[in-house]
């Protein structure tokens, strides 16, 4: 319990310190509010324009929750079918590698070619972001197996169904988590950078209009909110995680 409150409480410090830091350089320099707004400014804005940031961060979140998802199901389905064949992974495996030397930002006009300025590009713009490390570390995670526990069911005969559900999906499962909750704070960057490139709602697109009309108070403000929005969807992934895999946090499966 005392190390859990020691865990909270330090970065809660470090932040306080680094906002107050922060606030105090901007009065003692006299820093203008156009180039760079105070915390406590920042945080007027993000109060007194909530039903604002309500409406356009539900919209990025549906962005993040569906690109998430699609990238989450095909991510998992393929490293499955990857592990299970050779030749898929041969066929497969190379072709993922090599599509991570293009820079995403450089293909998202051509997904708000394909897709439109709607929802469906930056959902595919996240889906692209987050597949990769999903499919390559649920890959790695179903061989890494313990050869120990492999070779006892394979004397007793069990079958490759049971193998598989029984041993690699449950020890792959940290694995798995480990990469989705940084799949899930990498997502974030994806839908915001194709609202950037083309969009007519959404933080990302708050943050270019405002800065557009040097409202430099609610572009922070924006990014206050995208990374509430982050470590809000980090946190309940971890929920996730030990309610699934109870022992890895030192908790009974009963």
């Amino acid at each position: 319990m005392k190390t859990r409150l020691v865990n909270t409480a330090l970065p809660v410090a470090l932040l306080a310190i680094l906002g107050l830091s922060w606030e105090a350089s901007v009065h003692f320099f006299e820093i203008p509010s156009y180039i760079l707004p105070g915390p406590w400014e920042i945080l007027k804005v993000m109060w007194q324009r909530m039903d604002l940031f309500a409406a356009h961060g539900v919209v990025t979140l549906i962005e993040i929750g569906l690109g998430f998802w699609l990238a989450l199901v095909v991510g998992l389905t393929l490293a499955v079918l990857i592990h299970a064949s050779r030749i898929i992974e041969r066929s497969f495996l190379p072709l993922i590698i090599s599509s991570q030397t293009i820079p995403v930002f450089a293909i998202a006009p051509l997904l708000i070619l394909w897709f439109g300025y709607g929802i469906g590009s930056k959902v595919v713009m996240t889906a692209i972001i987050v597949f990769f490390p999903i499919v390559i570390n649920t890959v790695e995670g179903l061989k890494a197996a313990d050869p120990d526990t492999l070779a006892l069911l394979q004397i007793l005969e069990a079958s490759p169904g049971q193998v598989f559900f029984k041993v690699r999906v449950p020890q792959s499962l940290p694995l798995v988590f480990s990469v989705i909750k940084i799949g899930v704070a990498v997502s974030v960057i994806g839908a915001v950078i194709g609202e950037w490139v083309g969009a007519k709602e959404g933080l990302g697109y708050l943050m270019i209009h405002a800065n557009a009309q040097l409202q430099v108070e609610l572009v922070f403000a924006s990014i206050f909110w995208l990374s509430i929005l982050g470590m809000g969807l980090y946190g309940l992934v971890v929920v996730v995680e030990r309610l699934l895999i109870p022992w890895r946090h030192g908790g009974s499966n009963k």
